[in-house]
């Protein structure tokens, strides 16, 4: 069995250490992960049944569960399915922040979710940054490492010129090419599947 320790490690490190164990294993072989809350042992199980493997629970203590996540025979963890990984993924990132109301807030789910998408098993063909969202691309952003590695994987980043330049950013551009209006519509009107976090 491979134990993980995720103890204080925040969403989705418990769920992408699992997956990657998972992945690790044999047939009839388990693992074992300990959280500290309730969403991240439900988050596990819930990754148990989409992946169709069997997983048991229970809370040690306050703020302590154990997870266990075992597959069975021919156990196969699947990567993606055939159509999905056809498709033409494109992410659109039109703000620094994910979603609305504490800034702070905002600025740790949008790493995260940066973060994320260097960790599943369907790579996005292009990622787009305008408007706000063109202060993750550039020198010192705490996004900057992922997207390169994102980059390094074969996914097209391209921020709007135009953006980097009314943040005067222009020069501080640290990933991926600058776009113009012209490619970023080609991207989106060529895209079959559009994700806007």
């Amino acid at each position: 069995m491979i134990k993980i320790d995720a103890m204080g490690l925040a969403c989705p490190l418990p769920v992408i250490q699992t997956k990657k164990a998972l992945r690790n294993i044999e047939e009839n072989g388990s693992v074992e992960t300990m959280v500290d809350n309730e969403s991240s042992m439900e988050n596990l199980l819930k990754m148990a049944k989409e992946m169709g493997l069997e997983s048991s629970h229970e809370k040690i203590e306050d703020h302590k569960y154990r997870v266990v996540i075992t597959k069975g025979e021919g156990g196969v963890v699947a990567d993606s399915n055939d159509a999905a990984s056809n498709e033409k993924m494109v992410i659109a990132v039109s703000s620094d922040k994910m979603g609305e109301g504490i800034d702070e807030l905002g600025d740790v789910l949008m790493k995260g979710f940066i973060y994320t998408l260097t960790e599943m098993d369907l790579m996005p063909a292009t990622v787009l940054f305008y408007n706000g969202g063109a202060k993750l691309t550039v020198e010192d952003a705490p996004t900057l490492e992922d997207l390169k590695t994102l980059e390094e994987m074969g996914v097209e980043i391209l921020t709007c010129g135009t953006c980097l330049n009314y943040y005067n950013l222009g020069d501080k551009l640290a990933v991926g090419e600058v776009t113009n209006m012209y490619t970023i519509m080609e991207r989106l009107q060529g895209a079959d599947k559009l994700i806007r976090p």
